[in-house]
């Protein structure tokens, strides 16, 4: 294909096997240990000074999809799949288990737990970033909705912790009883794991997680006293905001006592598995969601739709990005699997533009809700112009629809920086070479696609590990070009006018 280039990266290496089997003797210490807990499982992986990858223990988690707005995991079970990758990772590493430095975690932002301050068990579930259950609140407040964008960069949203702590603490007779005892603590997943995790027991917060509850001021660094009356949380019961890096308490690896330095939300670690920031390079990590981030070198107000992020903070700097978020890309992913008779994963990393056959459908994609730049929380997913029952050009169209939601997002971003001039992919779902050239050609930028399958853990672990100069930060890379495609920029315009029309 004249459009895509496969290169190596300099310094390239390849990652060592990924299972439990006992390592031998590292000749490389120090080491370091990213925790990455998803949506889908918990992960424990271990890297050498130079950013190797030396050892990786996996624990799944099941997720209940109890209705189309109500999305959440057991606490208790997310827990214990940490400690579960823990002990596993300490079995392979037998005694150089000693090499290890420090520790950070990564964590899904917007969701939320309740548990007992005294004995550490879980009140609620966990409320996934996902889950809308709450959204009658979000309505209510519709009248603060430019006070609440200017104070925490988000728009209002149910996607967001502050609309399920106010539910968890309404609707649950556990919490109920716990706050009228003083014995209730809240927050994001990352607070309630370090909790749980941690010798210390800390209740305290990351800016990533926190931003995410919409309740907290990134100007301050503080819960915002407005936004607490508006959602009608008690600021008692919520974490203290500390920095990104920071001394959080003692995790036991093994027989080792390791240095909790990092936490951060999972998309906040992403960007710098590529190392440090670049202003130049939109970064793109498409999973069960599609995060777009664009690092800012200054604030630049308001970036409705837009979001404005923390990525990162220690004791004397704070990197901020602006934001975009596609609720429906794996997650759509999954609901067409379920309802064709196509293995979508088996398809995803076959399919390209070659072998594109018209007509191909519109797909309105509403999985999740549409998060940037459209807010249309409860858009229903339908095909428009299917002209038959076509899975093949069905699943063509799901795609395009995350293209074209992701180049929604682009758009806006070079607005306000018009300096970008790349785009740098990964994620699970960026395997689909024809998802990358559909980006490439809607927003006539080159998209390399990093062939790592755990940046989020890459960027964790560099952070984790004070950020080196010598630290191999990928391998190998795919680039795809922009390619005139008339077809697919005329969906686009007719997709755009069905998303004008809703909005």
């Amino acid at each position: 294909m004249d459009d895509v280039v496969r290169s190596d990266h300099e310094g390239a290496f390849s990652i060592q096997e990924e299972n439990l089997a006992a390592t031998k003797s590292l000749s490389t210490a120090p080491l370091w240990l990213a925790l990455d807990q998803g949506g889908h499982a918990s992960r424990a992986l271990i890297f050498d000074s130079q950013g190797r990858q030396q050892a990786q223990a996996y624990a799944p988690i099941t997720t209940r999809h109890i209705s189309a707005d109500r999305v959440e995991h057991d606490a208790e079970e997310v827990l214990n799949s940490l400690r579960t990758v823990i002990a596993d990772i300490a079995h392979s590493l037998g005694n150089d288990v000693r090499y290890l430095q420090a520790a950070g975690l990564a964590t899904q932002r917007s969701s939320i737990v309740c548990w007992h301050s005294l004995t550490g068990v879980a009140l609620s579930p966990v409320l996934s970033w996902q889950d809308r259950r709450n959204n009658g609140l979000i309505d209510s407040l519709h009248g603060y909705r430019n006070e609440i964008q200017k104070i925490t960069g988000l728009m209002l949203s149910p996607h967001y912790g502050a609309s399920k702590l106010r539910w968890c603490l309404d609707e649950l007779a556990t919490v109920k009883a716990a706050n009228e005892r003083k014995h209730l603590q809240c927050g994001p997943l990352s607070s309630y794991l370090l909790h749980g995790l941690l010798q210390e027991h800390p209740h305290v917060v990351d800016p990533a997680n926190a931003s995410r509850t919409q309740l907290w001021s990134p100007a301050s660094g503080e819960w915002s006293a407005e936004l607490l009356q508006w959602f009608g949380v008690p600021r008692d019961v919520l974490p203290t905001p500390v920095a990104t890096h920071h001394r959080y308490g003692s995790l036991r690896v093994g027989n080792h006592i390791v240095p909790m330095q990092v936490c951060t939300g999972d998309q906040a670690a992403v960007p710098f598995a590529m190392g440090s920031l670049q202003s130049d390079t939109v970064y793109l990590n498409i999973g069960t969601g599609a995060f777009v981030l664009a690092a800012l070198q200054h604030d630049i107000g308001n970036a409705a739709p837009l979001l404005r992020s923390v990525l990162y903070s220690d004791a004397t700097n704070v990197h901020y990005a602006l934001e975009g978020t596609v609720n429906g890309a794996g997650s759509a992913l999954h609901w067409f699997n379920e309802r064709s008779g196509i293995d979508v994963n088996r398809a995803l990393p076959l399919l390209q533009r070659t072998q594109i056959k018209q007509p191909i459908p519109l797909f309105i994609n509403g999985i999740g809700g549409v998060g940037s730049p459209y807010w249309l929380p409860n858009l229903p997913s339908t095909f428009a112009n299917r002209e038959n029952e076509d899975e093949f050009a069905s699943l063509v169209a799901v795609i395009e629809s995350i293209a074209f939601l992701i180049t929604a997002n682009i758009g806006l971003m070079r607005k306000h920086l018009p300096h970008l001039d790349h785009i740098v992919a990964g994620g699970g779902v960026a395997i689909c070479p024809y998802l990358c050239e559909c980006i490439a050609s809607l927003t006539e930028l080159p998209v390399q696609r990093i062939e790592e399958q755990e940046l989020t853990a890459k960027g964790l672990a560099w952070l984790t590990a004070a950020q080196p100069e010598r630290w191999r930060h990928y391998s190998n890379a795919v680039h795809y070009l922009p390619k005139v495609d008339v077809t697919l920029k005329a969906r686009h315009l007719q997709w755009l006018q069905h998303m004008n029309d809703f909005n």
